[in-house]
């Protein structure tokens, strides 16, 4: 009989979700070993066979969190028809999940400061997956521009940091307190800037609505 391996004593995935909160909840160097180690349910030697240092463990928890946090934010914006109505929506996702509850409030890579806290290769690590987001709304605004929906006056970048920036702030503000119906009307404040927009009735019109999710 082949003889059976040694079973893994934890649930990886568990463990790494565990982590995940935790630094999102505390920050990189704030989060101790001892500290992930209860919060995981395994001792240290186990931590570093799992994921092989502090720091790759943060990398993973990283990649996890996006794996889980990018198609609830982003994944309509190539879906929805008008690119009005698919930056609205990453807004209103993003008050819908922000506040947290069984959660941290706030996004973990918005609210990461590991690249000021020494750790230059996370830091580039959290400062890519932030570029990442803007990338995919500025994308988006491309493609209006390309579609007729914006004009080609429209400076593309500016817009599509200006909302980046709203979402990112959003991230802050739940993580201050604030309910999903304030960072609603937030997102509903912010698309008044929409080019073209031209009363706040035409602001809060039906593609605004708050989305159920």
């Amino acid at each position: 009989m082949a003889p059976r391996g040694r079973p893994r004593a934890f649930d990886r995935e568990a463990a790494l979700g565990a982590a995940m909160e935790l630094f999102w909840l505390k920050g990189y160097t704030a989060t101790s070993l001892t500290e992930l180690c209860g919060a995981m349910g395994i001792n240290a030697p186990s931590l570093y066979a799992a994921f092989g240092s502090k720091e790759a463990l943060y990398q993973s928890a990283l990649a996890f969190y996006a794996e889980r946090a990018t198609p609830l934010i982003w994944g309509r914006l190539d879906e929805i028809p008008t690119a009005r109505a698919a930056i609205a929506d990453m807004l209103m996702a993003s008050a819908a999940a922000l506040p947290g509850g069984a959660k941290p409030a706030g996004c973990m890579v918005t609210l990461s400061n590991v690249g000021q806290e020494g750790e230059g290769r996370l830091g580039a690590l959290v400062q890519k997956a932030r570029s990442d987001g803007l990338a995919l709304v500025a994308a988006r605004i491309a493609r209006a521009i390309a579609e007729g929906e914006l004009p080609a006056s429209v400076d593309a970048e500016s817009l599509a940091r200006f909302y980046t920036c709203v979402q990112q702030g959003m991230s802050i503000q739940a993580r201050d307190g604030a309910s999903r119906a304030e960072l609603e009307a937030i997102a509903r404040t912010a698309m008044a800037a929409w080019p073209g927009v031209t009363s706040p009735e035409e602001a809060r019109s039906a593609p605004l609505a708050p989305l159920v999710r």
